[in-house]
């Protein structure tokens, strides 16, 4: 159950990535919302690890959200890098 929200917040940063960069790079739309799930999942794991909080709390969702979208930038700065 915990899982639900990380993974949900994750599609829904995957999906407004592929949206708002939809000409840029090789990726299509499941590797977008998949990368936008392994961040949010990555990020409720990290903040639940070190204790900022505990899975399914308004924090959780905050973070999950927070670490797709780093996650979503880091991968487009490492399509642009690659690019060259």
């Amino acid at each position: 159950m915990a899982l639900q929200w990380p993974i949900l917040i994750g599609l829904v940063a995957g999906l407004i990535a592929k949206l708002l960069t939809s000409g840029f790079g090789p990726g299509g739309l499941l590797l977008r919302v998949g990368v936008g799930v392994a961040g949010a999942l990555f990020a409720t794991y990290l903040g639940d690890t070190i204790g900022m909080y505990r899975a399914g709390e308004s924090g959780g969702v905050l973070g999950a959200a927070l670490g797709a979208g780093v996650l979503l930038v880091i991968y487009q700065l490492l399509l642009a890098t690659l690019r060259r």
